[in-house]
């Protein structure tokens, strides 16, 4: 599709952003709401497939059902000449694989922050009941104020849809980051996730993904059988617990990894909280900006506390009681008084 095209009578294509194996991405305004969007178009081919259309249409309106601050919302979804599409919310960053591609590496500092953002909106996802199937850095969208939001649930599928006995002979997610399931042919699950947020981890720390193939078939069998290299010879001073932590998620065996991605943040979150304090992720390019420990804030200066009267330890409740009891006893003097007399008259 040409810039300028009008889609669905309502969206101007802009310009494109980015290209993927099944679609085109546009920057594109919406002419009824008078805001800017993304739009992905799929390819067409893909749409000469009644089956798959209709997987599209189904998962692109699951995913509509998401609404969280570290997933790119979907506004709109349908069909226009013949050609699916998503209409997304438009979020101004760069994805984390080309951010990688400039840093080379990320710090501990950096990349926990990063994961605990991705890892809190696939766990939503999977409380809802979806799994993303496709987690990559190339799928994960950075503001230049450090925001993280997923993107692409357009291939997401419901897991009430998926039996255990299902399988399938179309490898769902992308060669380099799906899990030993996947690679296997079998259904997702979100212990897949999990294990793909593995992947992008280990490329954020070190640079570079765990494994590297020649072509897909050999890729599949690293993913299966082939354990990956320790983070700490890429990185010397990793701290053991995340290293561990990673090795756990990159497990071959699912129900050896973290569940679900809450789980693996919530881990993440508390091994943070265990660090100095993080830096701020560097996304322009420029030397990271590190936070340092803050000054101790000053004490405000003020007059001397007055002094409190000394306590002489004396039992104000006990002397009220006795004055009470005096008065009392001295207003009766008059009644005995009278008493006598009646008994005892004065001699006349």
């Amino acid at each position: 599709m040409q810039d300028g095209y009008l889609l669905n009578g309502r969206y101007q294509l802009l310009e494109r952003v980015g290209s993927g194996g099944m679609a085109m991405v546009y920057r594109a305004r919406d002419l009824m709401l008078e805001r800017y969007v993304a739009i992905k178009v799929l390819r067409e081919d893909f749409t000469r497939d009644a089956a798959f259309e209709e997987r599209f249409r189904s998962e692109a309106r699951a995913a509509a059902n998401l609404s969280h601050p570290n997933i790119v919302t979907i506004h709109d979804f349908g069909i226009d000449n013949g050609r699916p599409f998503i209409v997304m919310e438009y979020v101004p960053g760069r994805d984390l694989k080309t951010l990688i591609k400039k840093r080379t590496r990320f710090t501990v500092e950096e990349a926990i922050p990063l994961m605990v953002q991705a890892c809190a909106g696939i766990g939503y996802a999977h409380r809802a009941g979806l799994v993303h199937c496709d987690v990559k850095p190339h799928n994960l969208i950075v503001t230049s104020d450090g925001r993280l939001k997923v993107m692409d649930f357009g291939i997401a599928r419901a897991l009430a849809t998926i039996s255990p006995e299902e399988r399938s002979d179309v490898v769902w997610g992308s060669p380099q980051y799906f899990s030993p399931e996947q690679a296997a042919g079998g259904p997702p699950s979100p212990a897949s996730d999990v294990y793909s947020l593995g992947v992008v981890m280990y490329e954020l720390l070190t640079g570079s993904p765990p494994f590297h193939a020649n072509t897909p078939t050999e890729m599949a069998r690293l993913h299966r059988d082939a354990a990956p290299h320790p983070i700490s010879e890429f990185v010397p001073d990793i701290p053991p617990a995340l290293e561990q932590i990673i090795m756990k998620v990159l497990s071959k065996e699912p129900s050896a990894r973290y569940r679900t991605a809450d789980q693996l943040g919530r881990v993440l979150m508390s091994f943070g909280a265990s660090q100095p304090v993080p830096a701020q992720p560097r996304t322009n390019g420029t030397a990271p900006v590190h936070q340092t420990q803050p000054p101790p804030a000053a004490v405000p200066v003020s007059s001397p506390p007055k002094e409190e009267p000394a306590d002489l330890g004396i039992d104000w409740a006990s002397v009220g009681l006795g004055l009470l009891a005096l008065i009392a006893a001295v207003g009766l003097v008059p009644f005995w008084m009278w008493v006598y007399f009646v008994y005892n008259p004065p001699v006349r």
